[in-house]
């Protein structure tokens, strides 16, 4: 728990930013770490509250209390240790996750809560410093083989644990690298992709064999891979993107925001820079639709690029700068957030509905938009024009692909278009197919595919084996 008085004597203290001019000519992360003293004190700040309410926050439930006070102490490697329990990638949440947990915290009542977050990027990158990730098994091959589809944070959580109860495991992946999400869909300058690689090798190193550039249902029959696998865990995400089907939306310049940050996350990377339509922000005006974290990276990129401006429009009404802590904690609260992307130059709008795109020879000039009250019905009179060379349609994303690997499989859908499937087996309508993350959840956090990701494989593991050895959390 830290130390017992440390909340009292401590003042809470966070990560800065570089300075925005600074940061915005890079893709680099940009973020100034505490330093280990001062990662130290905020540790110290973690109170002994009785209930740690951070556990319920966490979806993995992390042992926060415990490698707080270990990193009080001075034991990083046993901080490291505990955090590595519950969490195949500490160092993707540790930069990434909105931290619920830091919601839940109880010092959160008088809105100094303990700086979990940054404590536990500084554990991690610490323990890769020092060379205490190691290569792990649990027991002897078993000889089951199973296939994992897709490589975002679910898949790749899964892969590893059941390669970890020696199974031999096999993910299939339809892009050229491993990561999905974490390394398509998130700019570098939030986290850089050499820290997906270096897990890449070490799950490499422990068993799993990685099939680039093969899309299931389209490459390779799915059927086929039922045939072949002991088991076969779906982990492909929720890629349908919401879309707006208003006049216009043919225009060139409209593009789904997933476009552009792919292509810009392989642009910065050197994969497949030869594009023959590039989508660049240079020298526009951009206007991002949608309020969420997609729509926050879009800002960051196409400031990046050299943008003339970017505005972010949002249906829903603006939401308050503070909630009421008596009212909501320790649950997750709807309020106001500022990202550091809107930090670096961006006009944000509330409770705007876009009606239609206006255009000129093919390409898009302008939005025609109107401000819409609680029912979000039109307000007459409150119409207005954007100017719009570019837009990004961030409204997040529906369900997962139906065309292909699911219609192929033929596996049970829910009303929202995700697979079914309980969180206690994960095992889908079809059998010896399993399910986890967004593509069963629907849109959600990276730190919730990595728990669904644990959980699926020890559901795995015991369907094969009569029990498992691997943890449920």
């Amino acid at each position: 728990m830290g130390k017992v008085t440390g909340f009292l004597e401590i003042e809470r203290q966070d990560r800065k930013y570089a300075p925005a001019s600074d940061r915005v000519r890079h893709y680099n992360e940009f973020v100034l770490p505490l330093g280990d003293e001062g990662t130290k004190r905020q540790a110290a700040r973690c109170m002994d509250c009785g209930i740690p309410f951070c556990h319920n926050g966490c979806p993995v439930h992390n042992q926060i209390p415990d490698w707080n006070d270990l990193v009080y102490r001075g034991d990083w490697q046993e901080a490291a240790n505990n955090l590595h329990t519950t969490n195949n990638f500490p160092e993707f949440t540790g930069r990434i996750c909105p931290a619920p947990c830091q919601e839940s915290c109880t010092l959160n009542l008088s809105d100094a809560p303990v700086t979990i977050k940054t404590i536990e990027q500084a554990i991690a990158d610490k323990a890769w410093e020092n060379g205490w990730i190691e290569i792990q098994s649990l027991r002897p091959k078993t000889g089951k083989k199973i296939a994992v589809i897709g490589s975002g944070p679910a898949g790749l959580a899964c892969a590893q644990q059941l390669a970890r109860a020696g199974h031999d495991v096999h993910l299939f992946e339809k892009h050229q690298r491993a990561g999905g999400l974490l390394r398509y869909g998130i700019p570098d300058f939030k986290m850089e992709k050499h820290l997906v690689d270096r897990r890449v090798k070490q799950m490499e190193q422990e068993g799993v064999t990685f099939h680039y550039g093969v899309h299931v249902g389209v490459d390779v029959k799915a059927a086929e891979l039922r045939k072949t696998y002991d088991a076969v865990v779906l982990t492909g995400g929720s890629e349908k993107p919401r879309d707006l089907p208003v006049p216009g939306r043919e225009l060139s310049g409209v593009h789904f925001a997933m476009d552009f940050l792919t292509q810009n996350n392989r642009r910065v990377s050197g994969e497949n820079t030869d594009v023959a339509d590039p989508i660049l922000a240079t020298g526009k005006h951009v206007v991002v639709i949608g309020g969420g974290d997609t729509g926050s990276d879009c800002i960051g990129t196409s400031v990046r690029h050299g943008a003339l401006s970017v505005t972010q429009l949002e249906i829903l009404p603006q939401p308050p700068v503070k909630e009421n802590k008596l009212h909501i904690w320790p649950d997750w609260p709807l309020k106001l957030r500022t990202s550091s992307s809107h930090e670096e130059g961006a006009e944000r709008d509330f409770a705007v509905l876009t009606q239609s795109f206006s255009g000129e020879n093919g390409r898009v000039t302008g939005l025609n938009c109107v401000k819409v009250d609680a029912k979000f019905q039109p307000v007459p009179g409150s119409e207005f024009t954007l100017k719009a060379d570019l837009v990004f349609l961030a409204m997040g994303f529906v369900h997962p692909v139906h065309e292909g690997m699911l219609s192929e499989l033929g596996v049970a859908l829910d009303a929202r278009g995700n697979v079914i499937a309980n969180q206690s087996s994960y095992e889908t309508s079809v059998s010896n197919v399993f399910v986890a993350g967004d593509m069963r959840r629907g849109q959600s956090l990276v730190v919730w595919a990595i728990r669904e990701g644990r959980q699926a494989a020890a559901s795995v593991d015991a369907f094969l084996m009569g029990e498992t050895v691997l943890p449920r959390v």
